[in-house]
């Protein structure tokens, strides 16, 4: 299964599990090699099953828990750093936090003993949870960062991946500080499929972000660049440029986008909503849901009986999902309790 996962992730270049998301090039080739390395990982782990010397299978086992730490889990670093894409990360500390366990299991080899193992083993628990500290803080950073930038977060949000992801290392965090038995052999099983599945649909669905769309308006409706407006002042760009022209209803628009569109930058329309106390995910969600409350007092005026999801697409929103989401943030309420509190 990770050789087939390797080679479907380098060879093919659509994609089968979401055809409309384009994932990232770099999550993409890194979570290959991983996947070669699990398939690699059966082979220096064999000879133990063919050894009848107790010194020879320890060597062999010290020696394929040295490719772990050489391998398997900087590049399971390097597959969580990858999927944050609010900047490019650098993945050489991943190898660089592995240097002690790479010392350790080499003077285990070399002396043919286990006996800093506990020591090795305490390291690789405290690289744990630093790690678990470290991932959730730019975890959460990261959505702050996905809020002040997009609207439509489908494909992009990734703290769902991180909780499955931790839920499986631990299950093989504990088979590995087993010591045998056909449970065991089940366990890691389990987990691998798990993992090469899980990691080959976390990355085909995953939005590159790197990726800028083309901003879907007419030349003549470009505001001319003005990068310091006064903020007084952005509250009549954006009425002009993005209410009255219905630009919120864009799927996927930016914020770099809609600050193209009114004639100022990033930065300064982000200032903007600061100092309105919301993300431009809030000010554009806002909109579309008042949108979404115009659609349906019209179609209740004239007796015309449509669907929220109708509505909701109408409103821009691809999925109903996160439509509902939005909505209850809103309003306080779900979807169903509102429009039938309007009924009455």
């Amino acid at each position: 299964m990770a050789t087939i996962a390797c080679l479907y992730l380098l060879l093919r270049r659509g994609n089968a599990f979401a055809p409309d998301v384009t994932p990232p090039a770099r999550l993409r080739r890194w979570t290959a090699v991983f996947f070669a390395v699990i398939a690699l990982g059966h082979l220096w782990y064999l000879p133990p099953v063919m050894l009848t010397s107790a010194d020879a299978i320890l060597l062999s086992l010290l020696i394929g828990a040295l490719l772990d730490c050489l391998l398997t889990v900087p590049l399971a670093i390097v597959i969580l750093l990858c999927m944050l894409q609010d900047r490019q990360r650098p993945l050489w500390p991943a190898w660089v936090m592995m240097l002690p366990t790479i010392v350790g299991m080499v003077y285990c080899i070399v002396t043919c003993s286990d006996a800093i193992l506990p020591m090795v083993r305490i390291y690789l628990l405290l690289l744990g949870i630093g790690l678990i500290i470290y991932m959730v803080r730019e975890v959460r950073r990261y959505g702050r960062w996905l809020r002040d930038n997009y609207v439509d977060l489908e494909h992009k949000e990734v703290w769902q991946s991180f909780l499955v992801l931790a839920v499986i290392l631990l299950v093989f965090s504990i088979y590995a500080s087993g010591y045998g038995g056909l449970a065991y052999e089940y366990i890691v099983q389990v987990c691998g499929i798990l993992l090469v599945c899980y990691l080959l649909w976390r990355v085909e669905t995953l939005s590159d972000l790197s990726i800028r769309q083309p901003l879907a308006v007419n030349e003549e409706e470009k505001a001319t660049p003005e990068n310091q407006k006064n903020l007084d002042e952005m509250e009549v760009f954006l009425q002009k440029r993005c209410i009255d022209t219905q630009l919120y209803l864009q799927h996927d628009l930016t914020v770099s986008q809609l600050a193209q569109a009114i004639g100022t930058n990033r930065f300064y329309l982000s200032q903007y909503f600061s100092a309105q106390n919301m993300t431009y995910n809030t000010y554009i969600n806002n909109l579309r849901i008042q949108h979404f409350v115009s659609l349906y007092q019209e179609a209740a005026a004239a007796g015309r009986e449509l669907t929220a999801q109708e509505l909701a697409r109408e409103s821009g929103y691809r999925s109903y999902s996160t439509f509902s989401l939005a909505f209850k943030q809103r309003m306080g309420q779900s979807v169903t309790a509102w429009m039938r509190d309007q009924a009455r």
